[in-house]
Parts: structure tokens; C-alpha cells; sequence
């Protein structure tokens, strides 16, 4: 009889279980105690780019919201459910939007992809690519208009991040909050920051305007 296709993933469960607690014999009962993490992480579902992996962070420290291409739009009741709770129950004191480059969902944004029901998801990333239309039509080379692009949109979901009543709620509340943008490279493991931190509603115009002409002077994939 053929063994279950999921055993493997079990079993590596279990002896993942067996070495944290030969490593730290409290970690999960710390764990079933509290859960106060400082950031929300909102990225892509990509496999590749695991939230609390690429920035060396224990289960518990790190609070995650994961869709296709990282958008953040305001009738997506998921995610401004993560976002209240991390915000208001959890209290964090970051949010940080993270793309990465060569993402998959923003090329087919790009290329105008007929994929079915994902192309009214990826629309929002169109918008992007239109608003930035005179730039992004300057960058001749294909993967490299793609990253521009993936760039440009974590930008632009920030902004969005910002707008949610959610956010501006708490800024009106006077409560600490800052929201970042980034973006990871997979082939070296890299997180860039791109000047995008926006820390109270009448900041956001300016940051925003600001983060993206310093990209304009810069090859995608910046060191």
C-alpha cells in the first residue's frame, strides 16, 4: 500500500518539534502564552520568499499577511482583517510591505496575461504600471521593466497600506505606527529598502513622490 503523499511533511514536523525543544525546551509553551510581534509583514505568496526566514525571526516575532504580487486593496476584507488585528489588538509598531524581484504575478500584470479569474486581482497592479507608463515604456529590456515595476508597486501598496482607515485611525489616535516598503532578491537573499517610510498621514504625497524618482535615477536590481 503506497505510503501517504503528505507523511514526509508530517514527519518533518515532528522532528522539527523534537529539535527546538532539544534546542530551547520552553520555545512552545512561551509561545501558547503570548503573541506580541512588532511587525506586520504583508509580501507575496511566492514559496520562495518566506516572511520570518529572510529576516532571522522566530515563530512568534513576526505577524504575516501573504497574497499573489503583495497588493493591498481596500475592499479586501483578509487583509484589512490582519491589519486591524495587528494594529489594534496586536499593536505593532511597523508594517512593512515587501515584494520581490522577478515576481511572477507583477510580469503577468505587465505583459497583460490572460490568466482567468486572477486578471481582476492583477488589474491592480496595472494601475500601477499606468500610472508610471512613462517611465516603465523608457526600460527597454523585458526583466528589467518587470523589476521597475515590482519596485514601483510595492511603493504604491504602501500607499494604500497608509490609506486604509485602519492606519489612519491609529495616527489619529497618536498611536506609534510605521509603515515601510521593501523588496527582496531572491538570487542573494537581499532586502533593499526603498526609502519609503511613512509615519503619519500628511508625510505620505511626499514620501511617496520622493521614493520613487530616487528610483528613477537607478538600474532596477540596485546594490
Amino acid at each position: 500500500m503506497p505510503s501517504h503523499p503528505l507523511l514526509p511533511l508530517l514527519q518533518q514536523n515532528r522532528a522539527w518539534s523534537e529539535a527546538m525543544h532539544a534546542k530551547d525546551a520552553d520555545f512552545f509553551s512561551r509561545l501558547t502564552r503570548q503573541q506580541a510581534p512588532e511587525y506586520l509583514w504583508i509580501g507575496c505568496a511566492d514559496s520562495r520568499v518566506p516572511a520570518n526566514e529572510i529576516v532571522n525571526l522566530q515563530p512568534g516575532e513576526l505577524f504575516v499577511h501573504r497574497n499573489v504580487a503583495n497588493v493591498v486593496v481596500h475592499t479586501d476584507l483578509n487583509c484589512l482583517s490582519v491589519l486591524q488585528f495587528a494594529v489594534e489588538v496586536i499593536k505593532v509598531k511597523h508594517i512593512i510591505v515587501c515584494g520581490h524581484y522577478g515576481c511572477g504575478g507583477v510580469h503577468a500584470a505587465m505583459m497583460n496575461k490572460k490568466l482567468g479569474l486572477i486578471n481582476n486581482w492583477l488589474r491592480h497592479i496595472q494601475d500601477v504600471s499606468q500610472k508610471y507608463d512613462s517611465h516603465l515604456s523608457s526600460i527597454i529590456e523585458e526583466s528589467a521593466r518587470t523589476d521597475r515595476l515590482c519596485e514601483l508597486n510595492v511603493i504604491e501598496q504602501a500607499v494604500n497600506v497608509c490609506q486604509t482607515t485602519v492606519v489612519e485611525g491609529a495616527w489619529e489616535r497618536g498611536q506609534e505606527l510605521h509603515v515601510h516598503g521593501w523588496i527582496y532578491r531572491l538570487n542573494d537573499g537581499i532586502i533593499r529598502d526603498l526609502k519609503m517610510s511613512v509615519s503619519c498621514t500628511e508625510d505620505i504625497t511626499a514620501i511617496r513622490d520622493e521614493a520613487a524618482h530616487k528610483l528613477f535615477s537607478k538600474p532596477p536590481l540596485w546594490l
